[in-house]
């Protein structure tokens, strides 16, 4: 199966207002390669929810909504680095998630990361144990929510670099966005795909 590529991730993606102002999106020769995880389990009625976490104030993209994950270590792979910062974010272990492939790479060039989004399953709603020194909060949201359009808003958003309409999930206290709304986009296009089957 081809992935929908960025331009399922750019639905979700900020636009700056003004049209000079480009976000570049291929990585840049020094980017630091990482992997996220989006972990994924089923209900009672087998519907499909995701695990997401608030980072806490004092690390990278803090207090942002984020799937669990970071920049790759000692010559690990990608999928190494996903399912080992989730047993040390939220208390997965790898031997419970089943990787059933990776999606479209993003470059954040703010911090020069790559990013790599694995999918993960899970049997069933994990036992959750968020790190505090990294994990302010962990929450599940069913993609079926995500699908519909009540949960997403869009508002313009002056940054500390920029203006821009910024889209954004209304799931939470804090809106759903950026780079995780992004990759959220792209698997949502793969799970409406795999709901026609």
């Amino acid at each position: 199966m081809q992935l929908p590529g960025r331009a399922a991730q750019m639905i979700m993606a900020p636009v700056p207002l003004d049209p000079e102002f480009v976000l570049p999106h291929d990585a840049s020769e020094t980017a630091h390669p990482s992997g996220v995880l989006i972990p994924l389990f089923p209900d009672e009625k087998n519907n499909l929810h995701v695990i997401l976490t608030l980072r806490t104030n004092t690390i990278r993209h803090a207090g942002q909504i984020s799937f669990p994950g970071g920049r790759s270590e000692n010559n690990e792979s990608l999928s190494e680095t996903a399912l080992r910062e989730t047993e040390e974010e939220i208390g997965i272990a790898s031997a419970l998630i089943e990787l059933a492939c990776c999606i479209s790479p993003l470059y954040l060039y703010r911090t020069d990361n790559q990013i790599t989004p694995y999918v993960g399953f899970l049997e069933e709603e994990p036992k959750l144990s968020p790190n505090p020194a990294e994990v302010q909060e962990v929450f599940t949201t069913p993609l079926d929510q995500l699908i519909h359009d009540e949960s997403k808003k869009r508002e313009q958003w002056d940054l500390s670099h920029a203006s821009f309409h910024v889209p954004f999930w209304n799931i939470h206290r804090v809106p759903l966005w950026g780079a995780t709304a992004m990759m959220m986009s792209e698997l949502l296009e793969l799970y409406k795909e795999f709901r026609e089957l």
